[in-house]
C-alpha cells in the first residue's frame, strides 16, 4: 500500500494511492495516517478495503493536488549520522562503530513539495536524501531478529541541515537539523510488505538539475532492522515514530569548495519505489 495525506497545509486528510496513481479518500475509515492506523492490526484493516470502493479525490497528486507529510502526529523524529561509509569519508570522519543517533524536532516536518524557507542568518544550508523508516508496532529493547516486524513502512526524507549551526555553534547536531521546514517527508508511505529489500534502493538528489547525490542503500553501515533494534535500547519507539537512516555522498558540505543552498534554487530528490520530492528555496 501507498498511504498519503492530501490537502491544504494543516488540513490534510488521509488517503491511499490506487493502482492508477489516483488518491482515494480514507477519512471514512481512519482519522489520519498516524500511529493508530500504522500498527499491524491497523494496516491489516486498511488492506481489507477495496480501493475502488473508496471515494476518488479530484486532482493529480503532486501536480494540482498538494500532499502533506505522509505521517501525522509524529512523536519522535530520530536520525542516524554518517551511516554511509563513503559519506563519512567525504565528511572527513571515521565510520561509526555504533549508530550515531540525533533528533530532528518534529516542528521541522513539512510536505514533500513545500517551499523551504531559508533560515535568517543561514550561511550553510545543505541537503541529504535519506530512506525514512516509519514505526508500526512500538517497543523497547526490540531484538534484532524481530526488528523488521516493527517497521510499518518506508518513505523519502530530505534531512536538510544548516552546517554552520550543526558543527560550529557548540552543543549537539540538533540545532542545525531542526529548523522549520528541515524535514520534508513523503510523498507517500510505502508499507514494508511492498519493499522486499530496503537495502537495495537507489536514491538521488539534484539541485537546479545538477545531480549531486546518486547512491544506493546497499552501502549503509547499519541497515533498517539494526537501526530500529539499536534505537529501542535508548528510547521506547511508538507507532508513527520516524527515523531517517543517513545519506550517501554528494552533500553540499562535501563539495570542493562547499556548495550551499541559495534562494531561488530547486531541489529534486527521490528513492526507487518511494516517489520523489521537490522543494524550492525561498
Amino acid at each position: 500500500m501507498r498511504l498519503v495525506r492530501y490537502g491544504a497545509k494543516g488540513a490534510e486528510r488521509p488517503g491511499l494511492l490506487d493502482a492508477d496513481d489516483r488518491v482515494r479518500d480514507l477519512s471514512g475509515h481512519v482519522a489520519d495516517i498516524d500511529g493508530a492506523c500504522l500498527t499491524r492490526d491497523g494496516l491489516a484493516r486498511l488492506r481489507s478495503l477495496d480501493p475502488a470502493a473508496l471515494p476518488l479525490v479530484d486532482g493529480v497528486p503532486q501536480q494540482d493536488l498538494r500532499l502533506g507529510a505522509c505521517v501525522a502526529g509524529v512523536g519522535k523524529f530520530l536520525a542516524v549520522g554518517l551511516n554511509y561509509a563513503d559519506h563519512a569519508a567525504e565528511a572527513g570522519m571515521d565510520v561509526p562503530v555504533e549508530p550515531i543517533l540525533f533528533t530532528k524536532w518534529t516542528s521541522c516536518i513539512a510536505g514533500p513539495d513545500d517551499d523551504l524557507g531559508l533560515p535568517t542568518g543561514s550561511s550553510a544550508t545543505d541537503w541529504e536524501v535519506e530512506l525514512g523508516i516509519v514505526i508500526g508496532d512500538g517497543g523497547h529493547g526490540i531484538a534484532l531478529d524481530r526488528a523488521a516486524d516493527h517497521i510499518a513502512g518506508y518513505c523519502v526524507i530530505n534531512d536538510i541541515s544548516e552546517r554552520d549551526w550543526q558543527l560550529r555553534r557548540g552543543g549537539t547536531w540538533d540545532k542545525g537539523k531542526g529548523h522549520d521546514g528541515f524535514g520534508p517527508i513523503g510523498p507517500w508511505l510505502v508499507t514494508a510488505d511492498a519493499i522486499p529489500d530496503p537495502a537495495a534502493l537507489r536514491l538521488w538528489l539534484e539541485v537546479d538539475g545538477r545531480r549531486f547525490q546518486d547512491g544506493t542503500t546497499a552501502t549503509m553501515v547499519f541497515g533498517p532492522a539494526e537501526i530500529v533494534s539499536y534505537a529501542s535500547r535508548f528510547t521506547t519507539l511508538h507507532p508513527g515514530d520516524v527515523i531517517a537512516t543517513g545519506t550517501p555522498p554528494g552533500v553540499g558540505m562535501g563539495q570542493k569548495p562547499p556548495v550551499y543552498l541559495t534562494r531561488g534554487q530547486v531541489m529534486r530528490l527521490g528513492i526507487d519505489g518511494l516517489g520523489q520530492q521537490r522543494q524550492k528555496v525561498v
